[in-house]
């Protein structure tokens, strides 16, 4: 008699979202509650009759859906008023920073590869997107350019060097940064202070570690406390917070900060407002794109469309570890994505 879906889109097409808001609407009419957790304001709007919002842990206020809008609804969630759209220049791409050649990563669930024989190129000042379906490959795909897997085959140039089997602190100093999708896995010593995730790949630079080998602590703590308080990453004891206790939302924010201050040649992003308001999730925007306005090459990897749509110069969709398509963000539609995605439709086809 109750249904509670918390967020159940995450993985999900443009024609299986609207599938899925048809098959709620048609169960609240057959007399069903529904609880739907969401911070996407789009499908808040689309099917819901109210919505409750709350900030900070703290009960804001309920709203008939019919009387109210999204700016009404994200100033709710953040206490301001919130741009949706990403203002950015058009990309004026400069070299290669990043070239892929017949790439494959063998799949650890299947005797087939994850990824089969994938080739591109991202140039400094563009942000590139892979967009698909979840368990498409984007995974391995990462993987691989960041050193997490090793090639089956294929070739990684990073800023004209060959990285292919280098290891991933070369890959760091060489100018990458990695945003990864499993915060927990990959982002994060759970168990470390926030601080000490913060210099987690620099800790062996001389402004954070003495001749002698011992960790300045005063240097990090402060830089620490620039970074929290530039990317706004709350937590209950500030730079000495254990990273396990801050929420999920926190955790990403405080890896957006290291990845993007290391002031990378090359930013994998891969879901990286994943769990975000709306208030932080437009803060991030603007970074990335600041990121590229600086003449960073900046790859991004996301199942959510509008962020794809919004934020990408070029898009290339993936479809059971192939790029089957390269659209241009410009021309395209959420609907032809979903197309290129669910593999109906190839380039050339």
């Amino acid at each position: 008699e109750i249904l509670i879906f918390d967020e159940p889109t995450a993985v999900l097409t443009p024609q299986e979202i609207d599938e899925l808001m048809e098959i709620m609407k048609n169960l609240a009419a057959e007399g069903k509650s529904i609880l739907f957790i969401s911070h996407k304001l789009n499908e808040i709007m689309s099917v819901a009759d109210r919505c409750t919002v709350l900030r900070k842990g703290k009960y804001i206020g309920t709203v008939n859906i019919a009387e109210t809008s999204r700016e009404e609804l994200s100033r709710m969630m953040v206490g301001r008023d919130v741009e949706f759209a990403v203002h950015k220049e058009p990309s004026k791409p400069k070299d290669p920073i990043l070239v892929v050649e017949g790439m494959t990563v063998a799949s650890k669930l299947h005797n087939n590869n994850a990824v089969k024989n994938v080739s591109f190129t991202v140039r400094a000042g563009e942000i590139v997107c892979i967009a698909g379906i979840d368990g498409n490959g984007q995974t391995e795909l990462v993987y691989g350019l960041t050193g997490l897997e090793p090639l089956e085959s294929g070739k990684i140039t990073l800023c004209g060097q060959d990285i292919t089997h280098a290891p991933i602190r070369q890959r760091s100093l060489l100018g990458m940064s990695h945003i990864p999708e499993d915060r927990h896995k990959h982002g994060l010593v759970l168990d470390y202070t926030l601080e000490d995730n913060m210099v987690l790949q620099r800790y062996f630079e001389p402004q954070f570690v003495s001749k002698a080998g011992f960790l300045k602590r005063k240097a990090i703590r402060e830089y620490a406390n620039r970074l929290i308080e530039q990317y706004d990453v709350r937590s209950g004891q500030g730079p000495v917070t254990v990273a396990r206790s801050m929420s999920g939302g926190n955790q990403q924010k405080a890896i957006i900060a290291r990845e993007i201050d290391k002031d990378p040649e090359l930013l994998i992003a891969v879901q990286p407002t994943r769990g975000l308001d709306v208030g932080a999730i437009e803060y991030i925007h603007k970074q990335i794109v600041a990121q590229r306005d600086a003449g960073k090459a900046v790859l991004l990897v996301s199942l959510e469309l509008d962020e794809v749509m919004s934020l990408s110069d070029r898009i290339l969709v993936i479809y059971e570890g192939e790029i089957v398509g390269e659209l241009d963000p410009k021309t395209t539609t959420a609907e032809e994505m979903g197309l290129y995605m669910a593999g109906a439709k190839r380039k050339g086809a």
